[in-house]
């Protein structure tokens, strides 16, 4: 987003900060950074090294909260979009945002657990004992 394509002060815009996905109200420009209060969760921050994804024996595993309601932060002007719509109440987006976060890493698990066991079955169709 060039400075000449600002949004407006006070208009609701989806923000994107570290993994999280927001809605808030832009608060101040400063480019190349907006001021954004938090109004709703969109997607939960993913948990653990991000520098080292899927791996769990790390110096420091994260957990990584939701930014909170009417929280202020600073986001990269190119990390600020436009919303249209309503805003969901702060709660029930926090609820549904972590329920689907949830979901997403019980299905991962599922499908890794499946694929060890057609992997193990491969490895030992192609190397019999």
């Amino acid at each position: 987003m060039s400075d000449k394509t600002l949004l407006p002060v006070g208009s609701f815009v989806l923000v994107e900060y570290k993994t999280g996905q927001y809605i808030g109200e832009l608060i101040e420009w400063a480019p190349p950074r907006g001021l954004v209060q938090i109004a709703s969760v969109v997607k939960h921050p993913e948990q653990g090294d991000l520098h080292n994804p899927m791996e769990t024996e790390v110096a420091m595993f994260h957990q990584r909260r939701a930014l909170s309601y009417r929280e202020k932060t600073w986001i990269p002007a190119q990390s600020i979009h436009p919303y249209r719509g309503a805003v969901p109440k702060y709660s029930e987006s926090l609820r549904q945002a972590i329920e689907a976060e949830i979901r997403l890493l019980q299905r991962t698990q599922k499908w890794a657990e499946r694929s060890l066991v057609e992997l193990v079955t491969l490895q030992s169709e192609y190397f019999p004992k």
